[in-house]
């Protein structure tokens, strides 16, 4: 499939992440998503400390489930979108999450407004370095710098293996990931010298 002229290689590269992830979840059959999804869930969730405030996410077309790792979480919130398109989150259970103004499901209104302390990060791209590459809104970069401005949350990008690239063309305002978590992987970047310009 041929993508339109004058598109940024950033949009190039979101283009072709979401066709191959697409034709990868595609080719799996029911039962082994699942087994991918619960090896996952089972390696991430050493991560989530019982009394830990945890923001998952309602998966949209071919991102991995994040709700095998529900049951493990001791305080779960989602993100709704807000007026100037940044992410608040509200404590809420996935079954009360219903369709927000973008059509994905979110809390509602009058779900309490919490801090995560650990945020699980949906995304199309990875690097070695921890950085991401989302769907281009920017909703996950604006709260996660907001978030860093006034504490240390956990940014925990969640990923299929065959999402990984060897370098993505980051800008100083994307925000890095502290770990991505794999079906077969924990990669953990906290360690590594941030790019200058990303915030920590």
């Amino acid at each position: 499939m041929n993508d339109p002229p004058g598109l940024s290689e950033r949009e190039r590269l979101r283009r072709a992440a979401r066709r191959a992830r697409r034709a990868f979840v595609a080719a799996l059959a029911a039962p082994v998503r699942r087994a991918l999804e619960d090896a996952l869930a089972a390696r991430a969730a050493p991560l989530l400390s019982s009394g830990a405030t945890v923001a998952s996410y309602w998966p949209v077309g071919a991102e991995v489930d994040p709700s095998g790792l529900d049951a493990r979480i001791g305080r779960l919130c989602f993100p709704r979108i807000t007026h100037d398109g940044t992410l608040a989150f509200h404590a809420c259970p996935r079954a009360r999450l219903a369709a927000g103004s973008s059509g994905i499901p979110e809390p509602p209104p009058e779900a309490p407004e919490v801090t995560p302390d650990v945020l699980l990060v949906p995304l199309l791209l990875f690097d070695a370095a921890g950085g991401r590459l989302g769907q281009g809104g920017g909703h996950y970069d604006r709260a996660l710098a907001r978030l860093r401005a006034a504490g240390t949350p956990l940014a925990i990008g969640l990923a299929w293996d065959m999402q990984e690239a060897p370098a993505l063309p980051l800008e100083p305002w994307d925000a890095p990931l502290d770990l991505v978590v794999t079906p077969t992987r924990l990669l953990d970047f906290r360690r590594a010298r941030p790019r200058a310009g990303w915030p920590r």
